[in-house]
């Protein structure tokens, strides 16, 4: 286990290294130019009253300015700042009685250690005897989800961080833009940010509640190392506080806006660099393994509702292979528990991060390793 801890180690130090740094192209007026396009196309995607227009849009504008050889990027700390914005958000959506289910959430979380284990093992498959990737870039790139930490640990066993980089990138990209455009087929309209963060008028006594909850719970969560821990810290403050009934605001439509705007781009931007031809290949498979990891996440879905009785729907989200903020803001928009869905992409990343690389030193690792000469 030391040598987990050691990885785990590894893996916080280049997120600290990282997070000082841009997401693309470094430069505050590449970061002024992806703004300028994420606004336009989130707002052009909330005219056409897409869902999550304004992430969508603005992942679908960058992405495509990126791969085009644009100078675009995103800040991390400015990025890490609206996740803190949205986890007060999505706490603000607690309820009693999503206490009822927590008990429940424990057999879900045990399907999904196994749906990991079978989301894993298939793309493995895939990229390995399909795709022909070296086995330590098929692995890594086969984890579902954590794209940073699944890119700083490939990189720390000789992967090909490039690779990994782009197919989680992908898959994210797929995984936000078709789950809530299948929602949209089959049940009308989603929420749009306004309708989510419609609330009361904002007191002075509403607006430090909900500024505490974002400081404090950030501050808690960064210290004690919570994997996404600026988002998932403020969200549980913002939890606890409204469950508590001292306030019923939310932060406001404009604010919550922009953040997704942040979010979106900031998928976009993770293509800097990326030119088609030469990473068509990568591309695809990454896009088919998404898929995949979609299809298996459903079935599993199935599985953990008859065990626990709880909505298939919420559960599919739970289990979708998507980011930690995207998927909770899919969740959020298309009604589900948010608690639950924020929760077990959190369990998720955590369990992935712990135990991923020590499956990988001790089962991987061996069978890649070339055989020892032997002496005639």
């Amino acid at each position: 286990m030391s040598e987990v801890k050691d990885d785990r180690k590894r893996v916080e130090e280049e997120r600290a290294k990282r997070l000082k740094g841009f997401v693309g192209h470094n430069g505050w007026r590449y970061f002024a130019f992806a703004m300028l396009l994420g606004g336009i196309g989130g707002f052009a995607f909330n005219t056409l009253r897409m869902p999550l227009a304004w992430m969508m849009g603005a992942a679908v504008f960058c992405t495509v300015a990126a791969m085009a050889g644009l100078p675009v990027g995103v800040h991390n700390r400015v990025r890490q700042f609206m996740m803190v914005i949205l986890g007060v958000l999505l706490g603000s959506g607690f309820s009693p009685q999503m206490l009822d289910h927590i008990p429940k959430w424990f057999v879900t979380m045990a399907i999904m250690v196994l749906m990991s284990v079978a989301s894993a093992g298939s793309v493995w498959w895939l990229l390995r005897r399909r795709g022909g990737y070296d086995g330590r870039t098929a692995y890594f790139a086969a984890m579902p989800g954590g794209l940073n930490e699944m890119v700083m640990l490939g990189s720390v066993y000789g992967a090909n961080e490039r690779t990994i980089a782009l197919m989680h990138a992908v898959r994210i990209l797929t995984v936000v833009t078709v789950i809530p455009f299948f929602y949209r087929l089959m049940y009308g309209t989603v929420s749009s940010v306004f309708q989510a963060s419609a609330a009361p008028s904002h007191s002075l006594r509403d607006v430090a509640i909900l500024i505490g909850c974002g400081a404090i719970g950030a501050a808690i969560a960064t210290r004690i190392k919570m994997p996404a821990g600026m988002m998932f810290g403020p969200m549980l403050a913002s939890g606890i506080v409204h469950l508590m009934g001292w306030t019923a605001s939310k932060p406001p439509g404009e604010l919550v806006a922009f953040a997704q705007v942040i979010i979106g781009s900031a998928i976009g931007c993770r293509f800097v660099g990326a030119v088609f031809r030469d990473v068509a290949r990568d591309m695809v498979f990454g896009f088919f393994s998404a898929i995949l990891l979609i299809v298996v996440a459903v079935a599993f879905a199935q599985l953990g509702h008859f065990l626990s009785g709880l909505p298939t729907d919420d559960i599919a989200l739970s289990y979708a292979p998507g980011g930690f903020a995207e998927m909770s803001l899919v969740g959020l928009a298309l009604h589900a528990d948010i608690a639950m869905v924020a929760t077990h992409h959190l369990f998720r990343i955590f369990a992935i991060v712990f135990i991923g690389s020590w499956v990988y030193r001790r089962f991987v690792e061996p069978r890649l390793r070339p055989p020892t000469p032997t002496t005639p």
